[in-house]
């Protein structure tokens, strides 16, 4: 029996930190932020990763969101060494943060939380339940 899963033998053990770097960096974007994107994009080589997007957030502030440095003044473009990986976060005609989460249609999970009072059954049965015996 192998160490590794089937089908997985033919990766690279030092290319692991390249893809756990990506992993964080992509963590870093909210589902209601990367959901609401253009074009979000992203390719690697040898040296690293390229992420970029339009019309979201500034680069620095998907930086500041996983972590990976301090807020700061807003910048398009970010170069990150994630687990000794570079990563490269660039926006394209970014809006910020704060103007992409107030624009009307982008769907947070926090808003469909509301509490909703349960509708009132009638009293009367409806024609519908007696035929289905309800």
């Amino acid at each position: 029996m192998g160490s590794t899963l089937p089908g997985m033998e033919h990766l690279d053990p030092l290319q692991t930190p390249r893809f756990a770097a990506l992993g964080r960096v992509m963590s870093a974007f909210s589902a209601d932020v990367l959901e609401s994107c253009h074009d979000i994009s992203w390719w690697g080589g040898d040296f690293g990763w390229h992420i970029e997007w339009r019309d979201g957030p500034y680069a620095s502030e998907v930086a500041a969101d996983g972590g990976f440095a301090a807020p700061g003044p807003l910048k398009a473009l970010v170069e990150l060494d994630v687990l000794g990986v570079t990563v490269v976060l660039r926006a394209l005609d970014p809006i910020g943060k704060e103007r992409l989460l107030a624009r009307p249609g982008v769907w947070r999970l926090s808003e469909s939380f509301h509490a909703v009072p349960a509708p009132r059954r009638p009293a009367a049965r409806r024609h519908w339940e007696q035929l289905l015996g309800g």
